[in-house]
C-alpha cells in the first residue's frame, strides 16, 4: 500500500475470477477507465449523470491498488474484469468518442471520505436487475435530468461526507514490501508504517501487546509485537517482517479497517505520515510556516493561480492571501487557515511533481526537497543525496563533519546537520525538512558552480544570525 495515494500508470486485469486461470492485461490506467465506463454505462446519458458513475468507477479501482487488495492475497494482478467481484472490462473493445474524452479529463481524480486519504470503496451498481448501498447507475441518469451536478449525484448516494480529488499525482507503483526483511536494529519509514498497522491490529486482537512509540525505530517491543502477530496467524515466529509478514499485517489491517468496504473506518493522515505540524494562521511563526511557505512558493512555479511568498517563517497577510489561492486551486473551503487537509493537499501537490524527477544525484544541481522530513533512523536515497551534499560543502566549512554516504541517517549525519543548522542559522533541530533541504541545497549548487567569492563567504546571502 502507497503511502498516500497516487494514479497508477500502468493497471493490470484478470479476465476472470480470481481464482480462474486467465490471461492477465497490463494498460495504461487512463486506458482502463475509459473501457470499464464504456462497458458498463451508455454514452447517451446525460453527461452529469456519466462523470458521477466514472468518479465512482475510477475510486473503486483506485481502491483496489490502494490496498493492494488482490496483491496482499498472493495474486500477480490489481482488479479483475468480472462484476461479481469488481468492474466489467472488456480487453480490446471500442471505447465511446465523448467517454475517452472524459476519462482524459477525469482518470486522476477520485472520490474520498473527509477526514480520509484513501480512495473511497465506491460500491455501484445498475439499481435494475441489481440492487446495493452505493449508486445506482440508472438512477443517476434520473437525477442528473432533474439538474443534480456530478458532486450532488454522488452525495446523494455516498452522503455529505465526501470530498472529489482532483489531479492527483500520477506515479509508476510499486509493490509496497521493504526489498530487506525488517528486524531488530532497522530504522526508517517502512518500520513506522508496520507499528502502525500492529497497534490498530491490536485493539481488535489484544494479545498482540502495543508498541509504545510509533518512532521507526525496530525494537524488542516491535519484535515482541511482530513474533505474537506471527503466532496468531499462522506465520513462523520469528520476529522478523520479510514479504509474507508485511502482506500479511497489511490484509489484517485492511480488514479491520473495512478499507473495502463503503462505510470504513478510514485512514487519517496522521496514520502514514508525520508531517502536519497542526493548524497555521495569521500570526503563527516557526519552521513549520517556513516549510509551508517553502511548499507554496514552490507551486507557484507550476501554477499560475499561486502566487510566491517570502520565506521568513512569519504568517502575514502576504502568506495567507497565498494560502486562500491554494485553497481555491484545489477546491478546498477558502478561510486563509492551514488545517490537516489544506496541508495535505499542498504535500499532495508538491509531492507529485517532485517524484517526477530522477532520484538520483545530478551533477551540479542539487534536486529539490523530497517532501518527507529526514531525520534518525530514516534510509533512502534522499538521506544519501543529503550526505553527498552535505559532504561537499564540508570542504569548504570544515565545522561540518564528512559522514560516510550510506543512505542512512544515523547520529553522524544528524550531528552535521545541526553543525550545517548552526552555520545557516537555522534553529538545530537536526531533523532536515524543507527550510534546512532548500538551504543545504542552495549552498551545494552554489559551491559546486564556482560562485564562492571568498573562504567562509556565502553566495547570495551571509550564513548564521
Amino acid at each position: 500500500m502507497p503511502e498516500l495515494p497516487v494514479i497508477p500508470e500502468t493497471i493490470t486485469v484478470h479476465l476472470g475470477p480470481p481464482d480462474q486461470a486467465a490471461e492477465n492485461v497490463t494498460i495504461p490506467f487512463l486506458d482502463y477507465v475509459a473501457n470499464v465506463a464504456s462497458s458498463e454505462i451508455y454514452p447517451t446519458w446525460p453527461e452529469n449523470a456519466i462523470r458521477a458513475n466514472m468518479y465512482a468507477q475510477i475510486s473503486f479501482a483506485l481502491n483496489r491498488v490502494f490496498t493492494e487488495y488482490y496483491r496482499t492475497r498472493g495474486y500477480d494482478f490489481d482488479i479483475t474484469s468480472t462484476t461479481a467481484f469488481d468492474q466489467y472490462f472488456v480487453n480490446g473493445r471500442d471505447i465511446f468518442g465523448n467517454i475517452r474524452e472524459l476519462a482524459g479529463e477525469l482518470f486522476d481524480n477520485y472520490i474520498r471520505r473527509s477526514g480520509s486519504i484513501e480512495p473511497l470503496f465506491a460500491q455501484y451498481c445498475n439499481g435494475t436487475t441489481v440492487t446495493c448501498d452505493g449508486l445506482s447507475q440508472w438512477q443517476t441518469v434520473e437525477l442528473a435530468n432533474q439538474g443534480y451536478t456530478p458532486y450532488e449525484i454522488l452525495t446523494y448516494f455516498y452522503g455529505d461526507d465526501i470530498d472529489l480529488v482532483q489531479n492527483a499525482p500520477i506515479e509508476n507503483v510499486t509493490a509496497s514490501a521493504p526489498e530487506v526483511p525488517l528486524r531488530l536494529g532497522a530504522a526508517n519509514d517502512d518500520v513506522r508504517i508496520a507499528q502502525i498497522r500492529l497497534n490498530r491490529i491490536s485493539n481488535n486482537f489484544p494479545s498482540i501487546p502495543k508498541i509504545e512509540t510509533t518512532d521507526g525505530i525496530f525494537g524488542t517491543d516491535t519484535e515482541d509485537a511482530v513474533r505474537r502477530f506471527q503466532e496468531v496467524f499462522g506465520l513462523t515466529p520469528d520476529g522478523v517482517i520479510g514479504k509474507t509478514t508485511w502482506y500479511t499485517i497489511q490484509n489484517i489491517y485492511i480488514g479491520v479497517k473495512r478499507l473495502n468496504d463503503l462505510n470504513s473506518e478510514g485512514i487519517k493522515l496522521e496514520e502514514v505520515t508525520k508531517q502536519y505540524p497542526g493548524v497555521l494562521s495569521l500570526g503563527s511563526s516557526g519552521n513549520a510556516v517556513l516549510n509551508l511557505q517553502y511548499f507554496i512558493t514552490y507551486l507557484s512555479q507550476y501554477y499560475d493561480t499561486i502566487p510566491a511568498v517570502p520565506i521568513d517563517g512569519s504568517f502575514g497577510e502576504t502568506t495567507r492571501a497565498a494560502v486562500e489561492a491554494v485553497q481555491r486551486t484545489f477546491g478546498l473551503p477558502v478561510d486563509g487557515v492551514v488545517g490537516e487537509r489544506t496541508w495535505y493537499e499542498l504535500q499532495r501537490a508538491y509531492t507529485g511533481i517532485v517524484n517526477t524527477i530522477p532520484a538520483e544525484y545530478v551533477e551540479g544541481a542539487a534536486l529539490p526537497y523530497g517532501g518527507v522530513p529526514l531525520r534518525i533512523g530514516a534510509d533512502s536515497d534522499q538521506v544519501l543525496l543529503l550526505q553527498q551534499y552535505l559532504n561537499y560543502i564540508a570542504q569548504t566549512y570544515p565545522q561540518i563533519p564528512q559522514v560516510n554516504p550510506t543512505g542512512y541517517f544515523g547520529p553522524r549525519t544528524q550531528e552535521a546537520v545541526v553543525a550545517f543548522q548552526n552555520l545557516a542559522g537555522i534553529t538545530p533541530t537536526g531533523v532536515v525538512s524543507a527550510t534546512t533541504w532548500s538551504a543545504i541545497a542552495e549552498l551545494f549548487n552554489a559551491l559546486y558552480q564556482g560562485s564562492v567569492t571568498r573562504d567562509g563567504q556565502f553566495p547570495g546571502f551571509p550564513l548564521g544570525a
